[in-house]
C-alpha cells in the first residue's frame, strides 16, 4: 500500500514545478552593490522555459512542458537605479503540460496576482521575485486530490541568476518556497515548503534584435 510519505513527496514535486514557473521573472539577491540598467527602456518581454521544466521529490518526477509569462521594462527613467535595483512587473505565469512518472497521477498549477521582479546588476547578476499571497495554486489528482498553495500568509521572493545574452537567460537553483498543502487522508497537509530548479529564456518582443540586457 502506498504510504503518506510516497504522497509527500508527489506534493513536493508538485510545488516544485509551480514554483519553477515562478522563476521565470528574474533573479534574486538581498543586498544592492552598485548602479543597475534593464534596456532596452520600454520594451515588452516574453519569458518561457528553456527546454521541459523537470522537477523531482524522491522517486517522483514531474515534468511540464510549457510556462510562459509577459511584462515590460520600464520607461527611462525608471530602468536605472545609481544605488541599487531596478523592479520589473510581470504577469502571473501560465503552466500547461504537467505529467508525472507515477501513473495515475495528475497535476494542473494556477497562478495569479500582481508580481514583480527586482534585478541587481554585479557578478552575478542577481535580483529577487515578489510572489502575491496564494500567487500560485497546484491541485493533484488520480492516486490523490490535494491543493498546494504557494506563499499561503503573504508575500514570498525567489532567489536566482540572470545571465546576459541573445537571449538572456534566468535560473533557479533549489529555491525554497512557502507551500500549504489541504485535501484527504493521503495528502501531506504536513509539508510547509518546496523547491525549484529552472532556466528561462527572456526575449524582447518589441525588437527581438536587441536582447534583453543587466548592466551598470
Amino acid at each position: 500500500m502506498l504510504s503518506k510519505l510516497f504522497y509527500a513527496r508527489i506534493a513536493l514535486a508538485a510545488v516544485s514545478c509551480a514554483a519553477a514557473v515562478i522563476a521565470v521573472g528574474g533573479p534574486a539577491q538581498a543586498t544592492p552593490a552598485g548602479s543597475t540598467t534593464v534596456g532596452p527602456a520600454g520594451a515588452a518581454v516574453k519569458a518561457t522555459n528553456q527546454g521541459s521544466l523537470v522537477f523531482t521529490a524522491g522517486s517522483v518526477t514531474f515534468t511540464c512542458t510549457s510556462a510562459v509569462a509577459t511584462g515590460s521594462v520600464p520607461a527611462a527613467p525608471a530602468n536605472h537605479n545609481a544605488s541599487g535595483p531596478v523592479s520589473v512587473t510581470i504577469s502571473a505565469p501560465t503552466i500547461s503540460g504537467c505529467s508525472s512518472n507515477i501513473p495515475g497521477l495528475n497535476a494542473t498549477a494556477s497562478t495569479t496576482g500582481a508580481w514583480t521582479v527586482t534585478v541587481q546588476n554585479g557578478s552575478p547578476i542577481t535580483g529577487s521575485i515578489t510572489i502575491p499571497k496564494a500567487g500560485v495554486t497546484i491541485k493533484s489528482t488520480g492516486l490523490a486530490s490535494c491543493t498546494a498553495v504557494v506563499a499561503p500568509n503573504g508575500p514570498a521572493s525567489l532567489a536566482g541568476t540572470f545571465t546576459n545574452g541573445n537571449p538572456a537567460t534566468v535560473s533557479a537553483a533549489n529555491a525554497p518556497l512557502p507551500v500549504k498543502v489541504t485535501g484527504g487522508f493521503l495528502c501531506p497537509t504536513n509539508v510547509t515548503s518546496g523547491n525549484q530548479t529552472a532556466t528561462f529564456a527572456l526575449t524582447n518582443t518589441t525588437n527581438p534584435s536587441q536582447p534583453i540586457t543587466v548592466g551598470p
